[in-house]
């Protein structure tokens, strides 16, 4: 008797979403959204890339696409599936203080804030709106993926393992695609961070990065193999989240220096400083001597940082921030500074060290188009045409990349 009480509801459930013109049929092409973490736009002039710049000679590449600022992972990689800037989706860095949410930091260690869905739902990702109109989603890793965000989970989405080689991430999306035809999937998400990993380590211009360049293009091989032996004709959308800058312990601001002591509360620091007063008396006091901080950054109240950066107004930003040039690092301890090397992301998003790589290939773009430059947030609006599924309100505009768009 349970099994049919479940079985009727099951039913009625889709009843009522069909009535309400909520399910769509899967997209005659599957959408398959790649991110390459740290992928810069002219490594693919380093000889090492032949998949990945046959993809764009047989559809379409940005010269450069923005990210977002923070240049930075997470607040860039839910920006591309919400359309939405950071200040707006509610992932505003990579370290966050929300006492509303919790009152342990969201960082990318702390597993129990990637779950928590408190900390997504200020925007809804492509996965959610695809799975309420009846489009079986899958992530194979993707910020944000873990979380039931507004109540929705892709249908599959396995934890994030950092330590799975490329090749095995490819390998477990393609088994999607194995599936009977009516449990397949409309729309996947691919991670690659060994880019991102040599480019810290080593530094943009190292023969490490370029090696790990070469891997993530054998990967996209792997899958455009893949996707031919099974006759799976897909929209693929291929991105990075930000670029990469090479640092040095040479070029370091030590801010801590420059502060009165027990003033300040230090979010996170790097390319950027987000800073707190350490209470609310100590505020004033924190805010003149920033305004007499140190060469080769700027400071400001979050509500005084520049329009351009778009970011200030969320209750998540700290209430300062200061912006190194880039190459620089802001540190708080003689530590840190010692272990500033290779490269780092983070610093103002039109900075032409952290331009984000864009590709699109499959049967909706036309070959050999290439884009001027267009800001991250314009991809989500791409993704939901690819889908036949109405945007939701953000920040982009799909405007820049209809002249790759068959019509």
């Amino acid at each position: 008797m349970a099994g049919i009480l479940r079985a009727m509801k099951t039913l009625l459930t889709l009843l009522l979403a069909l009535v309400a013109g909520t399910v769509a049929a899967q997209p005659a092409h599957p959408v398959i959204l790649v991110s390459m973490d740290g992928f810069r736009p002219d490594y693919l002039a380093r000889g090492v890339t032949p998949n990945l710049n046959r993809l764009a000679a047989a559809g379409a590449r940005a010269v450069a696409m923005r990210p977002s600022f923070p240049s930075i992972t997470f607040p860039n990689h839910y920006t591309l599936v919400t359309g939405m800037r950071p200040d707006h989706h509610g992932i505003v860095d990579n370290t966050m203080i929300d006492k509303a949410v919790s009152d342990r930091r969201f960082t990318l260690s702390n597993a129990e804030a990637v779950v928590d869905r408190r900390w997504w739902d200020q925007a809804e990702p492509v996965w959610v709106t695809a799975e309420r109109h009846g489009i079986r989603t899958g992530t194979m890793f993707w910020p944000g993926s873990e979380a039931a965000i507004h109540g929705v989970r892709p249908t599959v989405a396995p934890r994030f393992d950092g330590k799975l080689p490329a090749d095995a991430r490819v390998d477990m999306l393609l088994s999607w695609l194995d599936r009977p035809a009516g449990q397949r999937f409309g729309f996947m998400t691919l991670y690659f961070d060994d880019v991102d990993h040599a480019g810290h380590t080593f530094g943009p211009a190292a023969a490490q990065t370029t090696e790990a360049v070469a891997l993530v293009d054998q990967a996209i091989g792997r899958l455009l193999e893949g996707l031919a032996s099974r006759h799976v004709d897909a929209n693929l959308v291929i991105v990075s989240d930000h670029g990469m800058a090479e640092v040095s312990s040479e070029r370091v601001l030590p801010l801590y220096r420059a502060l009165p002591p027990d003033s300040y509360e230090e979010v996170t620091s790097g390319p950027y400083a987000a800073i707190n007063p350490s209470s609310p008396d100590k505020e004033e006091a924190l805010a003149a001597a920033l305004a007499m901080s140190l060469a080769h950054m700027q400071c400001w109240r979050k509500q005084e940082i520049p329009a351009r950066l778009a970011y200030g107004r969320n209750a998540r930003v700290p209430a300062f921030l200061c912006l190194a040039e880039p190459g620089w690092s802001i540190v708080f301890s003689e530590k840190s500074a010692a272990k500033v090397k290779g490269g780092k992301h983070g610093y103002d998003n039109a900075a032409p060290d952290m331009a984000a790589t864009f590709i699109a290939a499959g049967p909706a773009f036309k070959p050999g188009v290439v884009l001027q430059a267009f800001d991250n947030v314009d991809v989500y609006p791409l993704l939901m045409r690819l889908l036949d599924v109405a945007p939701l309100p953000s920040d982009g505009d799909i405007t820049p990349l209809l002249p790759a768009l068959v019509e």
